[in-house]
């Protein structure tokens, strides 16, 4: 080997850790905070990573995801959504709530957002409108505060002699409000009285469903909240444990032995999100990316856990039914 090429082999084993290192750092990372948890989360993450994909973006492969999860303690996200800040993420995928939401705007007015949220993102200051979202953050929303209403129009429907109906929230969440302003509103057309439960752990569930026991109402309304979500198989089985006629907010909770819900696809603002998130990373900006708003809804109900209720589903619910399981 001449004296050239003995060079050249140095020089290029000298300059190949600088490459790689080079190629790392320019890999860019997304920021995924979340009010829920991993496990109850996977439909969700699913459903972004296959919109991330779309948009050419693996995670692992061209880009990388940092996850912070709140499991349901809304009062961390400020702190969560600061650390994603410090990590110099490329972009912040604020998810499970409003309050992921609200903390990654505090944090930065820089770094790129899109958020997944059940407030609406106008009334609520997150962003200036639906088309112009303005700043850094844009998303898409599913509107849990407004579908209540509906859920407590069908709740009624299906159990017609009930004059008051318990309403099941998470005081910690900041789209509780929300959801009881219009309810009590429904509840007023409706001439129903409702008894507000409020839980926040696990244990507060179990002692909220033990005074639902006690109460006039015996049916209930679960208000749209991650940590509920997060918390399905308990609330679907303390239901049926305490023969409970339930509505909830995800075809989920159904799927886990719920009796009825009504809400848009939740699988389907995460894809969305996934797919603004591989525009952002190509350089589009969320100023420029209109805020998503769902344009179907879905009735499910379990047939299944009505028979085991005791309960005969009316067929104007059946006919309206988008899913029936049997």
């Amino acid at each position: 080997m001449n004296r050239r090429a003995v060079l050249l082999l140095l020089s290029g084993a000298m300059t190949a850790p600088r490459a790689l290192r080079a190629q790392q750092k320019a890999m860019q990372v997304i920021g995924y905070l979340s009010g829920g948890s991993p496990d109850s989360s996977v439909p969700f993450t699913t459903a972004f990573r296959q919109g991330l994909g779309e948009g050419g973006y693996i995670e692992g492969g061209n880009v990388a995801i940092e996850y912070r999860w709140q499991e349901g303690r809304y009062d961390r996200a400020p702190a969560l959504a600061a650390e994603l800040v410090d990590r110099r993420v490329t972009v912040i995928v604020a998810s499970g709530g409003p309050a992921s939401a609200f903390a990654a705007k505090a944090a930065t007015a820089t770094i790129p957002i899109v958020f997944v949220s059940g407030t609406d993102p106008v009334k609520s200051g997150l962003v200036a409108s639906f088309n112009r979202p303005g700043g850094n953050i844009t998303g898409a929303t599913f509107f849990a505060a407004t579908l209540a209403a509906k859920r407590l129009e069908l709740l009624h429907e299906l159990v017609p002699d009930a004059n008051e109906i318990s309403v099941l929230v998470n005081p910690s969440n900041p789209n509780a409000e929300p959801q009881l302003i219009e309810l009590r509103a429904a509840a007023g057309t409706l001439r129903l009285s409702l008894a507000v439960l409020e839980a926040s752990t696990e244990d507060e569930i179990d002692a909220a469903f033990a005074r639902l026991a006690q109460a006039s109402g015996r049916a209930l309304l679960v208000a749209g909240d991650t940590f509920f979500n997060s918390r399905r198989n308990q609330l679907v089985e303390l239901a049926a444990r305490f023969a409970v006629p339930a509505i909830y907010e995800f075809r989920e909770y159904t799927e886990a032995g719920g009796l009825m819900s009504y809400a848009s696809r939740l699988a389907d603002s995460y894809h969305q999100a996934g797919l603004y998130t591989g525009r952002i990373l190509v350089g589009a900006k969320p100023a420029d990316l209109p805020v998503v708003q769902p344009t179907t809804f879905e009735l499910v109900v379990n047939l299944k856990t009505a028979k085991a209720l005791g309960i005969t589903i009316p067929p104007l619910i059946l006919a309206r039914a988008d899913e029936v399981i049997e």
